[in-house]
């Protein structure tokens, strides 16, 4: 019996990473050392709302109080049709992590000028997982350094590929 189309397309979605959201300004303005992925502790309306693609991590950072680590700031909206049930967008959600490794974490936050940041959140075989790394804040010449470099390989390739071209032609 052949397989569809259609059950491949739901195995590999149920397989795969299902983006939600992701915090692109954190590689802007941080140096990343060190990812993590967690599991989230979430409440049914939250999962439903997140399963309509909406989230927001811009202003999310993670943090360890009483040995266990947090999410603060992670915009979620409350899902529309929820009643009073439905939780409150920016509140504080447990992270889901080994204790050997919130005990490497406590050690390493221990230096000044380090702090978790959320980079992405996603479905992974239907549970929410978040990525946090650690990370450094970046200084102003540091982000205009990366900008330039940024540019500089941008504007290489577009040469190489002008070139390429003609060498065809």
């Amino acid at each position: 019996m052949a397989k569809t189309k259609k059950a491949d397309k739901k195995k590999a979605d149920a397989e795969g990473r299902k983006l939600i959201a992701q915090n692109k300004k954190a590689r802007h303005d941080y140096h990343i050392l060190d990812t993590w992925e967690c599991g989230l502790v979430l409440t049914g309306t939250e999962v439903k709302s997140l399963r309509q693609g909406r989230a927001s991590l811009v202003d999310g950072f993670g943090q360890i109080d009483a040995g266990e680590v947090w999410l603060h700031n992670a915009h979620i909206p409350e899902y529309a049709q929820g009643t009073w049930t439905n939780h409150s967008a920016r509140r504080k959600r447990k992270l889901l992590m080994h204790r050997s490794e919130i005990d490497k974490l406590i050690g390493k936050l221990q230096e000044t000028g380090l702090t978790l940041v959320p980079l992405s959140l996603y479905f992974l075989n239907g549970r929410v997982k978040v990525e946090i790394a650690l990370a450094r804040g970046k200084k102003e010449y540091d982000k205009r350094q990366t900008l330039r470099e940024k540019q500089d390989r941008r504007e290489s390739e577009r040469v190489m590929s002008a070139a390429r071209r003609r060498q065809r032609s």
